[in-house]
């Protein structure tokens, strides 16, 4: 995942009531659920899928490789086991995503020079840079570094990093997340009307940094890494120094900027130390909106070298039909990313990231949720589409791929509902909405959570931007109402503080690292919980009289309109 982890269910009476009744709440009229379909949520299944996926035999499931067709073969065996239909309309399990692998040579230099003075930074230890060029290599030499900011433009909040200036052929500097900007009448809090306050908005995420240098023709981008405003530590960077994917362009991404990139905070401020000026004071003017570019009087000299080779990567596709002819051309969109990052650099003695909960875990609920909606007495009235996509580490791409080339039409998508990571630490007595706010959809989660006795509550942790980290991302992007839910952080039993300290604990000793493993802790509690709530959702949406739309002011409400006719 571009994130990390937890969910849970608490399975209501009304639930486990049968196949009868229905239950009035903010979505409507609701069915109750069949007792068939809850009960085929069994936490020792879900174990066993796990174990499967993560194992050392799957190799850490990286796209192109070995470990992508065991998980492939292992995925289409199970779906057809349980009883569904190929999802591509062409009669196989498979979509296609037609990816370019790209692995820099780690002996790269980053040589920043002032004068007659250099600076070198070695590569992985103090850069970490890539080029998305389908090229041998790609180069700067000696390119005029800029400070930018946050290298944000925004109107609608009269914001603008470049003031004009043209930044052709320069290697633009910039900070990660948004700016911290104070509330007016509380310099203790931060304004929520200008960015989202504490929480991160697309302005201040990575890809959005490189998008800017993309537009602004700049040789290259570097993103100082923090620690607090990434949401990971550097080490998470450093996964990136191997093979990296993209989708095949056309154009084989050469309007691109050259290369990208992240360097350290310590030889962030000794480059600007070299170049006569103070990081932090700079930072702090950056956080205005009367900031206007830095130069810095330093240059930057880099060549990237590459090893190219082109996949065909696939999303995995299977389908339950609906049950009523005029709605079984509507999908409820169920998906989970089956990738992790292969066999890499070592950590201590294992090199195989096995991507337990990140995302075997999801996967397995896919396939959880699969067998129970295939044990409902009657299929629902829109259909169900399992979607288990690839290279989400890589940023997304196998969900982007669909949502651009979609197999069944996205104003035809009811909704989208993601599983990046399940809650195996036991159960909680709320529900996290990441987005909380953004679309009708929080209103199914709300009352399917109530049913438990549970509450839904935002993001604790917002300031790290994982709304923009995970599938749902591209399709709401492209209109289509995207459920992101994942357990809540008021533990059963636990100290107020657990649900945090299990997070912050997971980030920093197993995220995108080897350690990525079945835990013999772990408990299924929390996790049969989830899907069964996640379950819970899907069936009342595929039901619904009116698919859910997002919220009026919402930024992706007008794309859906347009996409609906409206």
């Amino acid at each position: 995942m571009v994130r990390s982890p937890w969910r849970r269910l608490v399975l209501g009476v009304m639930i486990l009531a049968g196949c009868g009744g229905s239950e009035r709440g903010a979505a409507g009229t609701r069915p109750v659920l069949p007792t068939a379909a809850a009960e085929a949520v069994v936490g020792a299944t879900l174990l066993a899928d796990i174990k499967t996926l993560a194992s050392d035999e799957f190799l850490g499931r990286g796209p192109g490789s070995a470990g992508e067709e065991k998980t492939v073969a292992f995925l289409e065996a199970q779906f057809k086991a349980i009883g569904l239909v190929p999802g591509n309309p062409d009669g196989s399990w498979i979509q296609n995503v037609p990816l370019v692998g790209i692995t820099p040579d780690p002996r790269s230099t980053l040589v920043i020079r002032k004068g007659g003075r250099s600076r070198t930074l070695k590569f992985k230890d103090d850069v970490v840079a890539w080029t998305k060029h389908v090229a041998p290599s790609a180069s700067i030499d000696r390119s005029e570094m800029v400070f930018v900011g946050y290298g944000i433009e925004a109107p609608e909040f009269g914001w603008d990093d470049f003031k004009g200036q043209d930044m052709a052929g320069k290697t633009l500097v910039m900070l990660v997340n948004d700016p911290p900007i104070p509330d007016p009448g509380n310099a203790a809090v931060l304004d929520t009307t200008v960015f989202g306050g504490k929480a991160m908005t697309y302005y201040g995420r990575w890809t959005y940094k490189y998008e800017q240098g993309q537009k602004h023709r700049a040789a290259a981008v570097l993103i100082v890494h923090e620690t607090g405003p990434a949401g990971y530590p550097f080490a998470v960077v450093q996964g990136k120094t191997g093979e990296q994917f993209d989708l095949v362009t056309p154009d084989k991404n050469l309007t691109r900027s050259p290369i990208e990139g992240w360097i350290t905070l310590d030889q962030a401020k000794a480059v600007f130390q070299m170049a006569g000026q103070d990081f932090d004071r700079l930072k702090a003017k950056a956080a205005s909106k009367e900031f206007a570019p830095v130069p810095l009087g330093v240059t930057a000299t880099m060549t990237i070298n590459n090893t190219l080779r082109t996949v065909d990567s696939r999303n995995v596709v299977a389908k339950l039909a609906g049950g009523d002819p005029a709605l079984a051309d509507q999908y409820v969109v169920y998906t989970a990313h089956w990738d992790h990052f292969g066999v890499g650099d070592k950590v201590g003695t294992d090199s195989i990231y096995n991507g337990a909960l990140d995302n075997a875990s999801g996967t397995a609920a896919l396939l959880t949720l699969a067998r129970a909606f295939k044990a409902l007495p009657e299929p629902p009235k829109r259909s169900i589409l399992f979607l288990a996509v690839t290279a989400e580490e890589q940023g997304l791409l196998g969900s982007q791929y669909y949502s651009v080339t979609p197999l069944y039409p996205l104003a035809k998508t009811a909704a989208n509902i993601n599983i990046d990571g399940l809650n195996l630490n036991g159960r909680t007595k709320d529900v996290t909405v990441i987005g909380l706010g953004a679309s009708e959809l929080d209103d199914y989660v709300r009352a399917a959570a109530a049913l438990q006795g549970r509450t839904i509550r935002g993001d604790p942790e917002p300031e790290k931007g994982y709304y923009y980290r995970s599938d749902h991302f591209n399709f709401a992007k492209q209109g289509v109402p995207a459920l992101y839910a994942e357990s809540g952080v008021d533990y059963v039993g636990q100290p107020a503080d657990y649900g945090l300290r299990v997070r912050e604990k997971y980030v920093a000793d197993d995220y995108h690292k080897p350690s990525d493993e079945v835990k013999a802790d772990w408990s299924m509690d929390g996790a049969v919980e989830d899907i069964r709530m996640l379950l819970t959702v899907g069936y009342w949406v595929a039901g619904a009289g009116e698919i859910p739309n997002w919220r009026p002011g919402n930024e992706f409400r007008a794309a859906r309109d347009k996409q609906l006719g409206r």
